[in-house]
């Protein structure tokens, strides 16, 4: 295996593939990138067993191949050659040289037939979707996943996609966020899947690298997700679990309702959480005549009260919240005024973009 490139040739590829990879292995080659050299260009191919990535590049080769190389270690020293470099990669022996300049490396590489091989997709059925709208509904609901849970099926973000709409949700059973965004697509069969929490990270990344007015396709069977974005293929394992009934949890009967300035209530939650417990995280709202109280404390007396005025003439009410979970919230709404809606000290927050109908956060309330 042997060709030449500009540095920036292989490292886009490279960062596209490395998410895939783990730090602890079971297995030494699931550490390392596949390279596929053919006349036609270089494939990279990442995995950790449950999730793989591909990428494609048109690069000149000299001489095809295959060869499998440490992923982090290559990445770092094309991270860290000079821009515009160029680079000769040759696999000699059981070695992959590469050289830049007056710079040399040897890496110690694996052969490509330990690199386990993922088996093409069979059946299921094909959606065509604009890049746009399945990365905003993804990045308005992805920090709502829960991490570690044992309730597998929470560790992952829900997909819908139906007549006209596609539909994301996750929840860590503490809150929810809900999105959706309308497209002109209508699947054979609706969808309904769980795509795992690392999958639905490395599936941001691309899509956050894509052309506005690109298309994703998606690949979908009882087990299996396939997304394909211009040259990189993402194929991951689906949860198999039953996700929560989320339609229960958002609440519908809210007779307390706030339309306040997006960024005026961020700052101000910000400004109290300074002196909030650092392991709860606990504020305080206080609602009354024409002003929102938000409270906090800590072990050691410390206390912070920040006051916002509100049109409210209602009745007073106090209820508390893990101040992180409202500042995510409405650090995924990107419209100039947000709005509040409770019931009362027992009952859930609703928070929603004004205006709009297309996002929801619910946030469960805490004691204090």
């Amino acid at each position: 295996m042997k060709f030449s490139a500009q540095r920036e040739s292989l490292l886009e590829p490279l960062q596209q593939v490395a998410g895939a990879v783990e730090r602890r292995q079971t297995k030494p080659v699931l550490g390392n990138v596949l390279f596929g050299c053919t006349d036609s260009g270089i494939t990279l191919t990442a995995t950790d067993g449950e999730i793989e990535l591909c990428s494609t590049t048109q690069i000149a080769v000299d001489e095809p191949g295959s060869i499998t190389v440490p992923a982090r270690k290559l990445l770092e020293i094309c991270r860290h050659l000079p821009e515009q470099a160029r680079l000769n990669v040759e696999v000699t022996g059981e070695k992959l040289v590469l050289k830049a300049g007056r710079s040399r490396f040897t890496l110690a590489t694996l052969p490509a037939e330990q690199f386990p091989e993922s088996e093409p997709l069979k059946g299921g059925q094909k959606i065509v979707l604009p890049v746009e709208s399945i990365r905003e509904a993804m990045r308005a609901t992805a920090f709502s996943m829960a991490q570690q849970d044992v309730r597998f099926y929470l560790n992952g973000m829900l997909v819908e996609i139906g007549s006209e709409r596609v539909c994301c949700v996750s929840t860590d059973g503490h809150r929810l966020a809900w999105s959706q965004v309308s497209t002109d697509v209508s699947p054979e069969t609706p969808v309904r899947a769980i795509i795992p929490r690392k999958s639905v990270g490395e599936l941001t990344k691309v899509l956050s690298v894509a052309p506005d007015d690109g298309t994703v396709e998606l690949h979908l069977t009882d087990q299996q997700l396939q997304a394909t974005v211009a040259d990189v293929r993402l194929t991951t394992r689906l949860v198999d679990g039953r996700f929560p009934d989320y339609k229960r949890v958002i609440p519908i009967d809210g007779d307390k309702e706030l339309v306040m300035d997006t960024q005026s209530l961020r700052q101000s939650l910000t400004r109290a959480s300074v002196l909030s417990n650092e392991k709860y995280r606990g504020v305080r709202l206080t609602l009354d005549q024409s002003v929102l109280t938000i409270s906090s404390n800590n072990p050691e007396q410390e206390e912070a009260i920040d006051e916002l005025e509100v049109d409210y003439q209602g009745q007073s009410t106090e209820i508390g919240f893990n101040v992180t979970y409202l500042l995510e919230a409405l650090g995924a709404i990107d419209t100039e005024s947000v709005r509040l809606i409770l019931k009362d000290s027992g009952s859930s927050l609703l928070i929603v973009p004004d205006g709009s109908a297309d996002c929801k956060y619910v946030v469960m309330p805490m004691r204090l």
